[in-house]
């Protein structure tokens, strides 16, 4: 079973990224835009890489490599100054709405056309369910 569902998600992750790049967007692209489309005003860079489980020198680099081409700006807070809010340019705006919808039929079609509705309740039960355990023992860890 695990190396199926191993498989399947190799399989699915190089789908969605040959869909993106055809709109210049790499996966991870793809997720800090989705986040940030979301918040208007920005997200402080923690509750961003909180948000979508990356640490924070991943998210550094990958924020870095995003600004350099024009699809996110990052900035000192408002309040403080002392953290940092990312947001979405206008160009990185433009790039997820070119992309979404190309995205959403891939997901549709490598993925949930395949599953009937019972199927398709049984999976989200057991991804949150296998989530929240990960995620919880993830932070245990992370408290060491």
């Amino acid at each position: 079973m695990w190396r199926a569902f191993f498989d399947m998600r190799r399989h699915l992750e190089r789908a969605i990224t040959v869909q993106l790049a055809e709109h210049g967007l790499s996966h991870p692209d793809y997720t800090v835009l989705v986040v940030l489309s979301e918040s208007p005003d920005g997200m402080r860079s923690r509750a961003l890489g909180e948000r979508i489980s990356w640490d924070a020198s991943r998210l550094s680099h990958q924020l870095r490599r995003m600004e350099s081409r024009g699809l996110i700006e990052r900035g000192p807070t408002r309040r403080d100054r002392r953290g940092t809010v990312v947001t979405i340019t206008s160009r990185g705006r433009r790039a997820i709405e070119e992309a979404a919808p190309g995205h959403a039929e891939a997901v549709r079609d490598a993925f949930v056309d395949l599953l009937d509705p019972h199927e398709i309740e049984v999976f989200t039960a057991v991804s949150l369910r296998v989530s929240a355990r990960a995620e919880g023992r993830g932070r245990s860890l992370e408290r060491g």
